[in-house]
């Protein structure tokens, strides 16, 4: 009965859906107040029976029904409950369940805290939202019902999660990825109820980056936590693979990045509207896209969910029809958003203009080196395989490309300065990171490169900026004191995600250059030594998990005569499926980690070990937690916060969204 409820659930939230895509749009065109009013409203009924609909599935895995297809398929009597209820999105039906919920959360969270802006405006934005919901809910009932019965042959046990799945980072991995993911449905949602009321300015700016922002920290958390979950679970130490699912990630957050930085030109300047909007779709036209990619069978991927053909064909015949019409939309539209303010070569819009086409040309070339190899072979052309070298070769060029520009960016004026006056605030703090990454070769010796040195280069340069501009604002030797409430949570927000990227560049290039790993045999007593420590494997042993056997090997790390940490790697076997998965160990500090991975027996006695010292990796995700935090904190700003009825009129009169 309980999955027959979560069904019923899911058709009446698709009601909803449909009355919310249509309702508040026909009032928006005819003038009707009751049609606007009534959005909120729909979208609350959305959430209602999506929560409703997730909860019923979430009680028929807890329960072991597995009469229920998906539980059957992905679950077992044995998984822990945990991982029980997180093994709902752990697979294709299940995680677009989750992907609606959030979606209506999303439409929720709008319609509670947007009651300072016009009505109109906000029934069309949630009108627009409605219609992703449509799609998704028709998605989720024609195609990939979660709620399907495996009747009369009811099995009496599950196939289990799979075993890479069932790990406490994919509990809040998804989750998270999927904030952003959909969240990017938002500033898209505004854009296009900008677009249908003629036009755009400060004020649609305003109460979207909000959103944006929120959704795009999501995302970089959610990033964040996927390359960490990959760097202990997938038993090899990297941290980031140009897996075409990574990419499909990367890619809206590369977009989104442009957004961010555009939103806030337009917000603060009025210029960049129309390339606003248009980064707005594509943020979201790229979300729709990853999707495709992980839910349409194209490719292979330890992420994908799903190969299902018919699948994939509406989710790409949804995704031309978001696209198609957005753009459409937009060719009509895009004149009257058109700016009309001028600013000069030397001045904070440029360097944002930067900024904007670096992200967009980057997003670019990750989104052909993802998508070549699928038309290639879509059209009989050949197999290809597009993988690490000829991303990092076009990709970390770029990057180092806009490093110079977030020191002077925080610190110019916005339309006119002067290279000059850029000179006198940076050039004293540049020369001291000169300096320093000069006199790296006293510091590594022979491990150090001209890679390194760079690295050192653009990060300090980047932090440098950061600290003079928190110098600049509080006003330091001024002899009026501190001015700390020039610190406002926009400008932390900023200055933290600055940062943090920083502190990123500085991770990857530290590992990727000095990186030491060593595949070896090794039995009990045996010692190595790497990266200055000695490694000792002193115990073989077999434990019991709950629904596992693993082998488990001690290692004794010391560095001279200090111990350093035990060790215990496992390589575990799953009852139910019968896979053999590899736990690493490591030993985690803010300078380096000591990642041992245990492979196969293989004589007596012996077993394939690898050994792998990686100096300041955390710095990777300490940084992308820096970058996803602070963009959640720039909405703590004041001027995001709801405004007063006659703000509203005023926003309804400028936007020409008032009818």
């Amino acid at each position: 009965m309980i999955p027959e409820i979560g069904h019923l659930a899911l058709i009446i939230a698709f009601v909803f859906a449909m009355g919310l895509a249509v309702i508040p749009m026909w009032g928006a065109v005819r003038g009707n107040s009751a049609a606007l009013n009534l959005a909120p409203t729909l979208a609350m009924g959305v959430l209602l029976f999506v929560g409703i609909a997730f909860a019923m599935l979430a009680v028929s895995f807890l329960k072991d029904d597995f009469s229920v297809a998906v539980v059957a398929a992905n679950s077992n009597s044995l998984l822990p409950a945990i991982f029980k209820f997180s093994a709902l999105w752990g697979n294709h039906e299940g995680s677009l369940l989750l992907w609606v919920l959030i979606l209506s959360g999303w439409m929720a969270a709008v319609s509670w805290f947007s009651h300072g802006l016009p009505s109109v405006m906000v029934a069309r934005v949630l009108s627009v939202m409605g219609m992703i919901a449509v799609g998704f809910l028709a998605f989720s009932l024609l195609t990939s019902n979660p709620f399907e019965r495996l009747l009369p042959n009811i099995p009496l046990d599950g196939n289990d999660l799979n075993p890479l799945l069932q790990d406490p980072g994919l509990i809040i991995h998804p989750p998270l990825l999927y904030m952003g993911y959909v969240g990017l449905s938002v500033p898209f949602a505004f854009a296009i109820a900008a677009l249908l009321g003629g036009r755009l300015d400060a004020s649609w700016a305003r109460w979207s980056r909000p959103w944006t922002n929120v959704a795009w920290g999501f995302l970089s958390l959610g990033i964040m936590l996927g390359s960490w979950w990959a760097y202990y679970e997938l038993g090899w130490g990297g941290w980031w693979f140009w897996d075409p699912v990574e990419n499909a990630s990367f890619m809206p957050w590369l977009m989104g990045t442009a957004l961010v930085h555009s939103l806030a030109v337009t917000e603060k300047r009025g210029v960049f509207r129309a390339w606003t909007v248009l980064l707005a779709i594509f943020a979201f036209s790229l979300s729709l896209l990853g999707t495709f990619l992980v839910r349409s069978g194209v490719l292979t991927s330890v992420h994908a969910f799903a190969s299902d053909p018919e699948r994939g064909l509406f989710i790409l015949i949804f995704l031309a029809l978001v696209i198609g019409g957005s753009l459409l939309l937009y060719a009509l539209r895009a004149p009257t958003v058109a700016s009309r303010i001028n600013y000069t070569a030397v001045s904070r819009e440029s360097l944002l203009m930067v900024n904007n086409l670096v992200f967009t040309v980057s997003t670019i070339i990750v989104l052909l080196g993802t998508l070549f190899p699928l038309v290639m072979d879509a059209f009989s052309l050949g197999k290809y395989s597009v993988g690490p070298p000829y991303f990092n070769a076009v990709f970390v060029p770029l990057m180092a490309l806009v490093m110079p520009f977030m020191a002077v960016g925080p610190l110019s004026r916005w339309r006119e300065d002067s290279a000059a006056r850029w000179l006198h605030e940076l050039l004293v703090p540049g020369a001291v990171v000169v300096v320093f990454a000069l006199a790296l070769p006293l510091l590594f010796g022979a491990r150090f490169n001209v890679w390194i040195a760079l690295a050192v280069l653009l990060s300090g340069w980047v932090a440098i900026g950061v600290l003079k501009d928190l110098w600049r604002r509080l006003g330091v030797g001024s002899g009026y004191g501190l001015r700390w409430q020039t610190l406002t949570p926009s400008f932390l927000g900023m200055a933290t995600a600055h940062l943090g990227f920083a502190s990123v560049v500085m991770g990857a290039v530290v590992v990727t250059q000095l990186n030491e790993e060593r595949d070896l045999l090794m039995k009990v007593g045996d010692v190595e030594f790497l990266g200055g420590y000695r490694f000792e494997l002193t115990a073989l042993s077999r434990q019991a998990g709950p629904n596992y056997m693993a082998d488990q090997a001690v290692f004794e790390i010391t560095q001279g005569d200090k111990a350093i940490a035990t060790l215990v790697p496992e390589k575990r076997r799953y009852f139910a499926s019968g896979q053999m998965m590899t736990e690493a160990a490591i030993d985690g500090s803010v300078w380096r980690d000591l990642y041992i991975a245990l492979g196969e027996p293989v004589e007596e006695g012996a077993w394939a070990v690898r050994l792998q010292f990686k100096p300041m990796v955390r710095w990777l995700w300490l940084g992308g937690a820096l970058i996803g935090l602070g963009a959640l904190l720039t909405v703590a700003d004041r001027r995001y916060r709801r405004q007063s009825t006659s703000q509203s009129a005023a926003i309804a009169e400028a936007t020409g969204l008032a009818g």
